[in-house]
């Protein structure tokens, strides 16, 4: 089967020679680590000898390079059939690695505090401080601090920081990466300090052309007395001008802890939305004697959000349906790597294409995705877990939900309650012991744990169905329900109306649905107040599940399993692709959503004596495209998507025949494959409208490349992703090649990191994804 590839994505990005100063709170953290993946007894101490392991810059996924030892027939690039999840995890493979980097404190920090901040390394990892251990953390996706000041060394003596990092066994359902993964911070601040993250600002009420925001933060004094402290709050709006400031003497005391609260008004705010997503920049000091001691900043956006059966979710004050995707973490040819180009990237793309809500799938996301989330104007449903306590997987997270949970959810509500785009928190997604006793407890536990830190947002959860031992009868969710402030429904519409009769005040949203039924769930979203959304499974492509959306000719008495083995690696299940680009099945939700009046596909031929199976999550086989040569005189069958009571249908600008659309808003003809122009038009009462047409297009000629920009910052981070197409002489983009391309660079300063094709079972376009590979100059 060939699938989508004609299209190409190679990315590259400039190698920063920038070194970064230690005067700074807060200090990016990523350059020249040393990493070795072998499992080493003593790579932990202070005196080992790293000088030959290999250098790289953060962050970095050792699941998506290239392995080493390419064996035929059971290797490809970075996949394996050896691999432990087979599968679910894409083929890949895990194992244990160790990261080391020195580090050297300046005079001028020599009485400060030190803190590395992770973002996320997975799976478990170890920190060790000059050969002493540190911290554990068991949750591969959760953003966690280590206090490291009393394991550092004097000023100007050379610090050792070593991490192992353990990805084994058999711990998840998708593809998750391994390794420091996500960006690291090394956070110096004085022994008196304003805490960070107990520092929370939200907007109260809107009223009279103002806002009203309450603030507060902590703060912690150390061994030394401060002379006069006092603090002072700035806030800016966009443009950089200063509309609100204060500022207050307090109090202190050695070893003491205080809070300072705030009541702010702005006038005439500019408020965050999805359209106009205004950020305002909230600075904080600490003063001793009218200096500063001590500063951080916070960006927030004002906004009020609320959500009723009568208006369903409300947005200042305004009614907004929530068109949501679900989103797993990876970056597709980045692996799991979490570049800030890459995931705001990805919320573009998003955005473009019609959604203004995520559901982040199922685990915290990182800090450049949120702060995309916040920059670009998406809602955001916070996830927390996949499994609490009863395994999904033998050796995933139920291992360590008991000793690690209440930290991990305070660190996700306490990093992200600043964020406008947050509007949920999701504390589960289908967990296997919800309709229990012991789930239902489990629930109010993780809700009360939020609601330590933050009480402005609902606790929801994605629940699926529950069936008896027989599949026949399915069993009450009531438990499931009971704690969720909102309840979300796994590809369950047709409750909707039964549920909200016996439960009349309970507000939901379709937290997982498919493309084949997207029609259904959004009809029930416009037709009733109390149905808030629907999330689609998923928005874009990703890594694992391999198949999960799979549509493929078959022998009629085949089955065909939830899953596609060897050489699949990526779920297919996307409205858009692992590319970044447009699928068949988004432009009909385009239909949906009123992005577009009209589309149109045609389902790609099967062999005589085949039959199309479409899985649960799959849409079937489109071309967007009327180029299927060898095909003259067969009959193919055309699907029409619009809300138009009727469409015409022409080849050659001949009628081919007029059809009603269905309840699902299709019309499908079959019409003899001849080459030309096909042209489908909206009838109303008679009159023709709105049209799409599509043309069959010549033979390969040229290649076409589209950069998403063409000036790249010298900081080691940007990336540039550029899409190849094939075209024919007149420009007309080919939709299905097996045309090869070979990518060579030269040059120095920009690498290529990593190229493929869309198609889910062609492991070989992404045979060269792994660590800098040949500089690229453009």
């Amino acid at each position: 089967m060939q699938i989508s590839k004609s299209n190409l994505f190679l990315l590259f990005f400039i190698l920063s020679q920038i070194i970064l100063g230690n005067n700074n709170r807060k200090v990016l953290f990523d350059k020249e680590w040393k990493f070795k993946k072998e499992s080493i007894d003593d790579a932990y101490k202070e005196c080992y000898d790293d000088s030959g392991w290999r250098v790289l810059d953060l962050p970095h996924d050792w699941s998506i390079e290239h392995i080493s030892e390419q064996i035929e027939g059971e290797t490809i690039g970075p996949f394996s059939r050896k691999s432990p999840g087979g599968s679910a995890t894409g083929q890949t493979i895990g194992g244990v690695g160790w990261y080391r980097k020195d580090f050297v404190i300046s005079k001028q920090d020599k009485n400060k505090r030190h803190e590395l901040y992770f973002e996320g390394i997975y799976n478990q990892s170890e920190v060790w401080v000059n050969g002493v251990k540190v911290s554990f953390n068991a949750y591969g996706y959760t953003t966690f601090r280590v206090d490291i000041t009393e394991y550092c060394k004097k000023h100007g003596e050379k610090n050792v920081i070593a991490i192992k990092v353990i990805n084994e066994g058999k711990n998840s359902r998708w593809y998750t990466g391994s390794g420091i993964y996500r960006h690291v911070w090394l956070i110096t601040k004085p022994n008196s300090y304003i805490d960070d993250w107990g520092t929370s600002i939200h907007t109260d009420s809107l009223s009279n052309s103002k806002s009203y925001i309450s603030f507060s933060s902590k703060l912690i004094f150390g061994e030394k007395v401060m002379n006069k402290p006092s603090v002072k709050i700035e806030i800016e709006n966009s443009a950089g001008d200063i509309v609100y400031k204060n500022s207050e003497a307090i109090s202190s005391f050695i070893n003491d802890t205080v809070g300072i609260p705030f009541k702010i008004i702005i006038k005439d705010p500019e408020l965050w939305s999805v359209d106009t997503p205004n950020l305002y920049s909230l600075k904080f000091s600490l003063l001793d004697n009218g200096k500063i001691h001590d500063e951080i900043e916070i960006p927030f956006g004002i906004r009020t959000i609320k959500f009723s059966v009568e208006n369903g979710f409300e947005l200042n004050g305004v009614k907004i349906n929530l068109k949501g995707g679900c989103v797993h973490h990876d970056n597709g040819l980045l692996g799991a790597a979490s570049f800030d180009d890459a995931e705001e990237r990805k919320i573009k793309l998003l955005k473009e294409n019609g959604f203004n809500a995520v559901r982040g799938s199922h685990n915290p996301m990182s800090e450049s995705f949120m702060n995309a989330c916040d920059k670009l104007g998406m809602l955001v449903i916070n996830e927390a877990f996949d499994q609490w306590k009863r395994s999904k997987k033998p050796d995933d997270y139920h291992k360590y939900f008991d000793q690690s949970s209440a930290l991990d959810i305070r660190n996700l509500v306490l990093r992200d309650r600043n964020r406008p785009s947050v509007i949920m928190w999701s504390i589960g997604n289908e967990i296997r012991e919800r309709i229990t006793e012991n789930g239902k407890n489990i629930a109010g536990y993780l809700k009360s744990e939020i609601l330590k830190y933050d009480n402005t947002r609902p606790i929801t959860a994605g629940v699926n169905k529950h069936w008896d031992k027989q599949r026949k009868n399915m069993l009450p969710l009531d438990n499931a329900f009971h704690h969720l402030d909102i309840a979300g429904y796994n590809y369950m519409w047709r409750f909707y109306e039964e549920k909200h009769a016996k439960f009349p005040q309970r507000i939901m949203y379709g937290s997982e649905s498919v493309a084949t039924e997207a029609s259904q769930n959004w009809d029930k979203v416009e037709k009733y107040s109390y149905v808030i959304g629907d999330f689609i499974w998923t928005a874009m492509d990703y890594l694992g599940e391999s198949g999960i959306g799979n549509s493929i000719e078959i022998n009629p008495e085949e089955n065909v399993h939830q899953f596609m083995d060897w050489p699949w690696y990526n779920g297919w299940c996307g409205d858009i692709d692992i590319l970044g680009v447009k699928k068949s099945q988004s432009y009909y939700r385009d239909v949906l959503w009123g992005i577009r009046s009209i589309s149109m596909a045609v389902e790609s031929p099967v062999m005589d004596g085949k039959i199309r199976k479409v899985s649960f999550w799959g849409w079937p086989e489109e071309s967007l495209s009327w180029t299927f040569p060898g095909m003259e005189g067969k009959l193919m069958t055309v699907n029409v998507y619009s809300k138009a009571p009727y469409i015409r249908l022409y080849l050659n600008d001949e009628l081919i025949g007029e059809a009603p659309i269905s309840s699902e808003y299709k019309a499908s003809f079959k019409v003899p494959y001849a080459k030309g122009n096909l042209r489908a038009v909206e009838l109303y009462d008679g009159k023709e409208k709105q049209s799409v047409a599509l043309y069959t297009v010549g033979k390969p000629s040229k290649i076409k490349i589209t950069p998403d920009k063409t000036v790249l910052s010298n900081n080691g981070q940007d990336l540039a992703y550029l899409l190849i197409e094939l075209t024919d002489k007149d420009g007309n983009i080919l939709y299905d090649s097996d045309k090869q391309i070979n990518i060579t660079g030269s040059g120095e300063g920009c690498y290529i990191i990593g190229s493929g094709n869309g198609a889910p079972n062609d492991m070989r376009s992404e045979e060269h994804t792994s660590e800098l590979q040949s500089p690229l100059i453009i």
